[in-house]
């Protein structure tokens, strides 16, 4: 008579996500769930986990009032078929949400249009009106610059506003796409696959048993994001600090306790090993039939070299888990080891497996900031205002990401804001201020008729009128330019320069002026191009 071996009973584990490590490329995801045992199961099931998981990382343990020796663990493939109603309407009602905000910003941008077709018949109304009334000198240079300056800036921010809307309705395509992809992916009749992972264990007897899994996945990615008020009164500027997280893992995060880590988990701890470098001559190409026998032994080595370093990989997970802090404040509580910066969130945040952006604040903060000016009158007669921002000593390093700029609550653009550890400064370009008014005239145009060593020469000289129109001190950096010559036989010479500097790289300018409220300061500079009379010279007109 035959013994046959008798199965192990079996239990399943209902078990919910309790928290997640979103790193830059995959996530941590940690599941829990209690049994009650009789003390004879053998293993204990958790089934539907998701196909981007990675078996290599999974990780078991356990507490209870049963002792319980847990034996090991196996990770299986399996192929099932489920309704997908619920999950079609939940993705048409998301398609759905991002259409309609589609046909809001496209009514946004139409009231733009709008508004820039009028402007458009304003100016072709007075541009003749204008010229009439110059020739008859009943408006003056400066009433007319104003006008000039208005339309233009309006054109200015009707275009920032109007390429803002565009740029949302690409992230909206964005996600259409994505969502459209998921929505034809589950409407197919093909069988949903996902991982069942079995433990083996051995009790003492009957009692309560919490199971804790994590693993791996992979298609969970987080990044950076920036919303930067700037409040030029109180000079402050309040930042919001954001993660975007995008994950397609095949579950959703419902509920659980969040963390944003800078880890990048699943590299290995090794570095590379050189391989030889080999140079041959040119062979025939291998008939695809001999050759088909070699294909897969690129593979088996590398499946090798992986088994190798499983055991590096285990411990780098262990690394990465003590990186993860508990927050029990409203904000994101920061924690670094070494090079890896982590963002503990509360608990209680949801992020759907759909493809699809979602933002989580990390923490809002008030930093002091130092506002100059910069301008290129030769270029644009504006003044653009900027801001230095200093990091917090103590607070959070500013990872490299996109930022919202707003000015006194307006939106003026978006800037990528780089790596700013605490205690370092950071620049805001916060866009055109009329509070600067400048006016550039040519005073001066000068042929000399005489040949003095033979060559031809001409003056030029610019002067530069500014106001400071605000009620506060403000520092301006104005940049004026020297043409560049390209030729030796063509030289230009900087005569004189009010307040006198002395030129910089490529004929670059520079004052650096530290004007009072209501002060009007000039600026002068004069210089001469001197060449042979038979040459044409290109790109004088200035």
């Amino acid at each position: 008579m035959v013994n046959q071996e008798v199965p192990s009973p079996r239990k399943n584990v209902e078990t919910d996500i309790i928290a997640v490590a979103v790193y830059t490329n995959q996530a941590l995801v940690t599941r829990r769930g209690v049994v009650e045992l009789s003390g004879i199961e053998g293993e204990l099931i958790v089934s539907q986990l998701p196909v981007t998981l990675e078996t290599e990382s999974v990780r078991v343990s356990g507490k209870g009032n049963v002792a319980v020796r847990l034996l090991g663990v196996n990770v299986e493939r399996i192929y099932t078929t489920e309704s997908v109603v619920a999950r079609v309407s939940q993705l048409n009602q998301q398609i759905e949400h991002l259409k309609a905000q589609k046909r809001q910003f496209q009514a946004q941008m139409d009231a733009l249009a709008l508004q820039s077709r009028f402007i458009e018949g304003l100016r072709e109304k007075t541009e003749d009106q204008i010229s009439i009334s110059l020739a008859r000198k009943s408006i003056s240079l400066s009433e007319t610059l104003d006008l000039l300056n208005f339309l233009g800036s309006q054109y200015t921010e009707y275009a920032i506003a109007t390429e803002d809307y565009k740029n949302q309705q690409q992230e909206l395509d964005k996600q259409l796409k994505v969502l459209y992809a998921s929505l034809k992916q589950i409407q197919s009749p093909q069988p949903q696959e996902s991982f069942n992972l079995t433990v083996g264990i051995e009790s003492t007897g009957e009692g309560e048993f919490e199971l804790e899994v994590s693993y791996v996945v992979n298609s969970a990615i987080w990044k950076p994001l920036y919303d930067i008020r700037v409040d030029t009164k109180s000079l402050k500027v309040n930042l919001g600090y954001l993660g975007e997280i995008i994950q397609n893992s095949g579950e959703d995060w419902t509920n659980v306790n969040l963390t944003l880590s800078t880890a990048k988990p699943g590299r290995g701890t090794l570095p590379p090993k050189p391989q030889p470098w080999y140079i041959d001559i040119s062979q025939p190409p291998i008939n695809p039939r001999r050759g088909r026998k070699f294909a897969a032994a690129p593979m088996l080595a590398e499946s090798a070299s992986f088994e190798m370093e499983e055991d590096n990989y285990s411990l780098e997970m262990e690394e990465l888990e003590n990186t993860i802090v508990e927050a029990d404040v409203i904000t994101a509580e920061v924690s670094r080891e070494g090079n890896v910066v982590s963002f503990n969130l509360d608990g209680g945040r949801n992020i759907p497996s759909d493809g699809a952006p979602h933002k989580t604040i990390i923490f809002q903060d008030d930093y002091p900031c130092n506002f100059s000016y910069i301008a290129m009158p030769r270029l644009v007669s504006f003044a653009y205002l900027q801001a230095r921002v200093k990091n917090n000593s103590n607070g959070a390093t500013l990872l490299p990401g996109k930022a919202n700029i707003f000015r006194d609550n307006i939106f003026v653009g978006t800037s990528e804001l780089e790596n700013t550890v605490p205690g370092e400064e950071f620049k805001l370009n916060l866009g055109i201020d009329e509070g600067l008014k400048i006016e550039r005239d040519l005073v001066e145009r000068e042929v000399d008729k005489r040949f003095i060593g033979n060559l031809r020469k001409i003056t030029y000289a610019y002067r530069l009128q500014i106001s400071n129109l605000l009620q506060i001190e403000a520092n301006l950096e104005l940049m004026e330019q020297l043409p560049v010559s390209r030729n030796e036989q063509i030289k230009v010479r900087l005569n004189r320069t009010n307040p006198q500097i002395q030129p910089g790289e490529m004929g670059i300018l520079q004052w650096n002026l530290t004007l009072a409220p209501q002060q009007k300061q000039e600026i002068y500079y004069q210089f001469t191009v001197e060449y042979p009379p038979q040459l044409t010279v290109m790109g004088l007109d200035i």
